[in-house]
């Protein structure tokens, strides 16, 4: 068989993978620029259905609004590539779903659709676990500027997502 994800991606996945599993914990996940990769990423190890609960590819703003329940004032007030839209994604997520975990992306992963306030490469990885109303630092929302083409962009995406999923399950 070919191998068809990075072999970084895939190798940052299974430490997420084990992680989540000694801890007891699920992940969900809300993809907007990476489209569904961070998911890929997850379900590409063998014994992924342990962790990996569910996932939601919302690339367009109804999509957002309609499966994560992301609030239409806060696409038009902050657009979809935002510290709040991102947070809505992952908060929606865990309310959506059975995980303990949601991690959410949206960004700006090029070569266009940039802007001088919004450029390419600008992503924002938001994070939320359950019952976080005891732990204010269990949401987290982090802004990157990414550089590279589009693949490279998604890719370090990536990466940041699963980063902050590591976090969140050792937190």
């Amino acid at each position: 068989m070919t191998e068809t994800l990075p072999k970084g991606l895939v190798q940052r996945a299974a430490l997420v993978m084990a992680a989540f599993r000694e801890a007891g914990l699920k992940l969900a996940t809300a993809e907007s620029c990476t489209g569904g990769l961070i998911a890929a990423c997850m379900t590409e190890l063998a014994g992924s259905s342990h962790v990996f609960e569910r996932g939601f590819v919302t690339y367009a703003n109804e999509a957002k609004q309609e499966l994560l329940g992301v609030p239409g004032p806060a696409l038009v007030e902050h657009g979809a590539v935002s510290e709040q839209v991102a947070l809505h994604m992952a908060l929606g997520a865990l309310d959506r779903s059975r995980a303990d975990i949601a991690i959410a992306v949206t960004g700006v992963a090029g070569p266009g659709g940039g802007s001088p306030e919004k450029p390419v490469g600008l992503v924002f990885v938001a994070g939320a676990r359950r019952n976080a109303a005891t732990h204010a630092d269990h949401n987290i929302v982090d802004r990157h500027v990414f550089t590279g083409d589009r693949a490279q962009i998604r890719e370090a995406t990536v990466l940041a997502a699963l980063d902050l999923a590591l976090n969140l399950a050792e937190a």
